[in-house]
């Protein structure tokens, strides 16, 4: 794989992360410094888990390829759910925040990376380049989840609305995006 070939895939990998990120900061008023734990994170899993994928290799990439969809899915249909029926209580019309919880950054980070862990199957043939696609998609999803993040607080300061509300239709949606993709291809 050629490094124009890794930066497209970096790129299109990092476009779960750009989603999940702007509707983290659609649910804030004002910057947050923990939207760099989240983008660190976000880009450690989109690195680690070509990596995880080349070490399974051709072995269990059938099985891999087969449920990533759905683990996708319902992790994100759940952290949706469970942001649709927050936003949804009376309190939270008036204290709308992000959720910042370290198994909630977690979840969302394994969520937006199961579709890299495929990709390692791809340098079993060409294992040279496997460090470089690893940063560059690292570099790519963590640049892209700030970005996300940077434009969903410009946003959710300029509009008022129910953010978190807005954030869980867009994270179910991302679930059934991945859901479909991983079921077509």
């Amino acid at each position: 794989m050629d490094l124009v070939s890794i930066i497209l895939l970096s790129v299109a990998l990092g476009m779960d992360c750009f989603s999940v990120s702007l509707t983290q900061g659609l649910c804030q008023r004002n910057r947050d410094p923990r939207a760099w734990l989240m983008a660190l994170l976000f880009g450690l899993f989109q690195g680690g888990m070509p990596l995880i994928g080349y070490g399974i290799g051709t072995l269990f990439v059938d099985i891999v390829t087969r449920y990533a969809p759905w683990i996708a899915l319902v992790l994100l249909g759940f952290i949706g759910i469970h942001m649709i029926l927050d936003s949804l209580k009376p309190e939270a019309q008036t204290t709308e925040q992000a959720n910042w919880s370290f198994v909630h950054l977690i979840l969302l980070a394994i969520a937006t990376s199961i579709d890299a862990l495929a990709t390692g199957v791809l340098f079993v043939a060409n294992p040279a380049r496997l460090w470089i696609a690893i940063a560059i998609i690292a570099m790519g999803s963590f640049v892209l989840s700030g970005i996300g993040y940077a434009l969903g607080v410009m946003v959710g300061k300029r509009l008022r609305l129910n953010a978190g509300l807005i954030g869980g239709i867009i994270l179910i949606l991302i679930g059934i995006k991945i859901c479909v993709e991983g079921l077509c291809s």
